[in-house]
């Protein structure tokens, strides 16, 4: 659906510049940000290359399993439907661990298996249960201690002070996450 609606807007937009006279902007649009795209895609892939390795050394080594052990308490608390022993608590908690370090990118696969773990426990196949529901809500919203990636985006783009909004980063990410999971929670209750 999403898909649809940009290729509509895109459509509208060179109908639109078409009529107005506007084409070459249009093309040179295309154009430049088509290689200003290339070139942030080139200056970022390091860095999310970077901790995707420190994230994978950190779960070879163990240190994902001990932070895993460190935030059982408050996911047991947040999944009272798993086990304390649940595989997809880890795979949880590696995501909680590299969204908090502000790398969405290294956070992506420890989502999709937590979703594949979560999965495998459902009994309708094609509904969410209400583990995957609190874990989409805690990923959307999750606690960002250091945004490393908005941090070197703004480094690049030539900031001043890159570091700025670390404060800002921790205070917005926790009151979307904390309300986030309130809701969640008073959903849950209500539907019980």
């Amino acid at each position: 659906m999403v898909n649809i609606i940009w290729a509509s807007l895109i459509f509208i937009a060179i109908i639109y510049s078409f009529f107005t006279g506007n084409i070459e902007t249009i093309n040179n649009g295309i154009l430049t940000h088509a290689t200003s795209g290339m070139n942030l895609i080139l200056e970022m892939m390091p860095l999310i290359v970077l901790w995707t390795g420190i994230m994978k050394i950190a779960e070879n080594s163990g240190l994902l399993e001990i932070f895993s052990r460190i935030l059982n308490p408050l996911l047991s608390k947040l999944f009272p439907s798993l086990n304390k022993d649940h595989k997809a608590l880890g795979y949880i908690a590696s995501n909680i661990a590299a969204n908090m370090l502000g790398l969405g990118s290294a956070a992506t696969p420890f989502g999709l298996k937590a979703m594949e773990e979560l999965q495998k426990d459902n009994p309708k196949k094609d509904t969410a249960t209400e583990a995957m529901i609190t874990f989409l809500v805690l990923n959307t919203g999750g606690v960002t201690l250091i945004p490393t990636t908005v941090i070197a985006l703004r480094m690049m783009y030539g900031s001043s002070n890159p570091t700025e909004i670390i404060i800002t980063s921790i205070l917005a990410t926790t009151v979307s996450s904390f309300s986030g999971l309130m809701l969640d929670y008073m959903i849950r209750r209500k539907n019980r």
